[in-house]
């Protein structure tokens, strides 16, 4: 609670204060920029998996990494803010620069009670991320077992309890951003589709994982396309024969046409660069060169700058 209350604090002081203020710069991060490129933090998650580490083995290089690479933005999700990992966490976000525009918060909706356990889930990770310039928070709804296949009722639950929690987000200053992976995409993306029609557009927006549609068997342009207006966000990765690629480049999904679809259209979603590798991924470089290789492919198919 006093910790709460210096950061309130802090948002009211001016420039020159601000720089002044101690307290504030312990709680705060750099001043929110404007760029509209983050990084996924999920492939750390790899990282450490791969060698055989703990997620704690690896904090340090994994946010230093990411400066290296030429990212101020980053996307993390709640397994940073595991009680043991919550302070480092934190401390990292500071001493590296790093700003946080949005952080994944997973967790089940199709059901009431486990959906008011996400709800609070994300009310609290939110909160400990304002200070550091979050104002989305992006949820995908936990799949049954097996990836089965939703029934009619636990989607009208799912989309009932999505637009509760875009509303009690949008009270304390956050949007919802619906993520999804391949189950949403079984036939002919239903799930998704049932998402995106019986939610309500002021209250829930979507975060679209353009690869995770291409893995589904749809074509991430033309849902693009469908969805319009509700992506707030898009997280982009590629593959070739959907053999996830080592960085972000040229693959099976055609960036370059996404981005001109984006242009003529007039929308600026936050683009999330998110690697990720299969066991058969061929890795050829350290993971700094191709987070640094996949920073300057999506800003040159973009358009965007990670600093800006």
């Amino acid at each position: 609670m006093k910790r709460q209350a210096v950061t309130n604090k802090c948002m009211f002081l001016n420039r020159r204060e601000l720089l002044i203020a101690g307290s504030c710069a312990v709680l705060s991060s750099a001043a929110p920029g404007s760029s509209r490129m983050s990084v996924e933090a999920y492939i750390f998650q790899q990282y450490a998996s791969r060698q055989h580490k703990k997620l704690g083995d690896v904090l340090d290089e994994a946010f230093s990494m990411t400066r290296k690479a030429g990212f101020r933005n980053i996307e993390l999700n709640q397994e940073f803010f595991a009680p043991e990992l919550r302070d480092r966490t934190l401390a990292l976000l500071r001493s590296n620069s790093l700003e946080m525009p949005s952080v994944y918060v997973g967790g089940a909706m199709h059901e009431t009670a486990l959906a008011d356990k996400t709800i609070q889930r994300a009310l609290e990770i939110g909160a400990i991320c304002k200070p550091f310039g979050c104002k989305a928070i992006v949820n995908n709804p936990d799949p049954l077992p097996g990836s089965a296949e939703k029934t009619d009722s636990e989607l009208k639950i799912e989309t009932e309890s999505l637009n509760r929690m875009g509303r009690v987000l949008r009270g304390e200053g956050f949007h919802l951003r619906v993520h999804h992976h391949t189950p949403e995409m079984v036939d002919s993306a239903r799930e998704w589709r049932y998402i995106l029609h019986h939610t309500e557009p002021k209250y829930v927006s979507l975060c679209m994982d353009l690869d995770w549609v291409h893995q589904g068997g749809q074509n991430p342009l033309a849902l693009l396309r469908e969805a319009g207006p509700r992506v707030e966000e898009i997280h982009v990765r590629n593959s070739k024969n959907k053999l996830w690629l080592e960085a972000v480049e040229d693959g099976d999904v055609d960036y370059r046409k996404i981005a001109e679809y984006l242009k003529q259209s007039g929308l600026k979603p936050l683009i999330v660069v998110e690697l990720a590798y299969r066991p058969n991924t061929v890795v050829t470089r350290p993971l700094e060169d191709d987070l640094r290789l996949s920073r300057i492919y999506t800003e040159k198919v973009f358009g965007v700058s990670a600093q800006a």
